[in-house]
């Protein structure tokens, strides 16, 4: 099965339970910080698919095989003075790496949202994930990030 010809729809509640235990396998695995919460992705998913303008869900799909998803958050950057996406979630099941859908999607997101800066983050264990951000990109910035709460 050729998973090039994949499509790029929107979260939809029918997703809700495939969408969660792929949550709780990304969540737990090294290209996370954190482990997360049942909680949170229930709230995350709720986010996704009511509308709220800070954040979008995105499935990938082949022949109504979901092959995994995204979350992006919207924020506004002042030091650039325009729109910001954040790619928060970038998960594919294990089966389906490999096949160009991250690339592929990142450029649908890039051709549907002009004048806008884009951003991720991700682990410095996810060895693969940098290789395939910094081809398409992104380069690494030299800030800290942090955090209250």
């Amino acid at each position: 099965m050729s998973f090039m010809d994949f499509k790029i729809r929107k979260m939809e509640n029918k997703d809700r339970d495939e969408i969660l235990s792929m949550m709780e396998e990304f969540y737990s695995s090294n290209a996370v910080f954190t482990n997360g919460s049942r909680e949170i992705f229930e709230e995350d998913f709720r986010n996704c698919i009511e509308e709220n303008p800070y954040l979008k869900g995105y499935i990938f799909e082949n022949g109504g095989k979901i092959l995994g998803y995204s979350m992006i958050a919207k924020s506004f950057s002042t030091e650039f003075g325009k729109p910001c996406l954040w790619f928060e979630d970038l998960y594919l099941k294990v089966e389906f790496r490999g096949h160009g859908i991250i690339p592929k999607f990142i450029e649908f997101i890039k051709d549907n949202n002009k004048n806008c800066i884009f951003r991720l983050e991700a682990e410095k264990e996810n060895v693969h994930a940098l290789y395939v951000y910094k081809k398409l990109g992104f380069k690494p910035l030299p800030y800290s990030t942090m955090q209250i709460g």
